[in-house]
């Protein structure tokens, strides 16, 4: 993963809400920023740092911290790719996912996922998320490996460049 990653690693920061207070984060980051529009995208849906479950059943204790991780920066990728928490939104991150870090569950979330749609929904996922997934879970940088505190201010289009990250369509 690189030196960033090895340095995450190393500290194994823990994301929670006394980091994370959407509050604080959409009044005390600057507009545009990456920070503020995670705290408006944790705000308008409702979501909490501290709702991720713990890792278990992983006795190797790199492993484990790096599951959590994964589970802990799943709502900074929404922001980055930006995909709603929807049906839709979460199974097309699913795909970006999978693409970004191999993990199997990621996999069976993904060709599972489009069951639950509804057929417009499904030829969306098919003919402009899965192919944007695709395309930009391979071209973007290793995310698990960003130090995404350190860029709470850093305005979010520059994030998304620095990341040779292209957004979802609309």
């Amino acid at each position: 993963a690189g030196e960033d990653g090895r340095r995450l690693l190393e500290r194994r920061p823990i994301l929670s809400t006394s980091l994370l207070d959407p509050t604080d984060l959409v009044d005390k980051r600057p507009p545009g920023s990456f920070g503020r529009a995670y705290g408006a995208f944790m705000r308008k849906h409702r979501l909490d740092a501290d709702e991720r479950s713990p890792v278990a059943l992983v006795d190797d204790e790199e492993l484990a911290y790096i599951l959590l991780r994964y589970r802990q920066v799943h709502d900074f990728w929404h922001v980055l790719c930006r995909l709603p928490p929807s049906l839709l939104g979460e199974v097309a991150l699913k795909w970006f996912e999978l693409v970004q870090t191999g993990l199997p569950m990621t996999a069976l979330a993904a060709l599972v996922g489009p069951v639950r749609l509804p057929p417009q929904q499904r030829a969306r996922l098919r003919t402009v998320y899965l192919p944007w997934a695709l395309h930009q879970g391979r071209r973007a940088k290793d995310l698990l490996a960003v130090d995404y505190e350190s860029h709470l201010s850093t305005p979010l289009d520059d994030l998304r460049a620095s990341l040779s990250l292209t957004p979802a369509p609309k």
